[in-house]
């Protein structure tokens, strides 16, 4: 009997994958602090994931018919690879550069990113892990 990774995984994989987007975005935002006329960007974690979703069940569906033709690696809603569109945070105070930037959230989001990105990586682990006991028969 065959695994089917997807169906054993779950959504874990997606939101790793999703996760590791975001954090990107908010560590840009980080970078950019200082930066005149940058505006902070953050994604919708639950649009992300379904479109993540929905995009990895198409991914299976979709064939090569020619071996120089490019696989199709899913990622996406035309938003630069990101699983969905970019949001731009509003100001809590205008600055006089035009920088929407707050360290204060964008470290507090950064942060709860992080520790949302550990939990899936401990629930992947644990997958595999049973995974492995299953195929050895334990």
């Amino acid at each position: 009997m065959a695994i089917n990774f997807d169906s054993a995984l779950g959504i874990h994989a997606d939101a790793l994958r999703v996760r590791s987007q975001r954090a990107e975005l908010l560590a840009a935002n980080l970078a950019n602090a200082d930066t005149p006329n940058y505006k902070a960007q953050d994604i919708d974690f639950r649009q992300a994931l379904n479109s993540a979703i929905k995009d990895s069940g198409s991914a299976q569906q979709m064939q090569t018919t020619h071996q120089n033709h490019i696989p199709f690696t899913g990622g996406g809603t035309g938003s630069g690879g990101l699983m969905a569109p970019v949001q731009y945070r509003i100001a809590m105070q205008d600055s006089l550069d035009g920088n929407t930037v707050d360290e204060q959230i964008e470290q507090s989001q950064f942060m709860q990113n992080a520790v949302h990105y550990q939990a899936s990586l401990e629930f992947l682990g644990g997958k595999f892990t049973s995974l492995t006991k299953a195929l050895r028969g334990e």
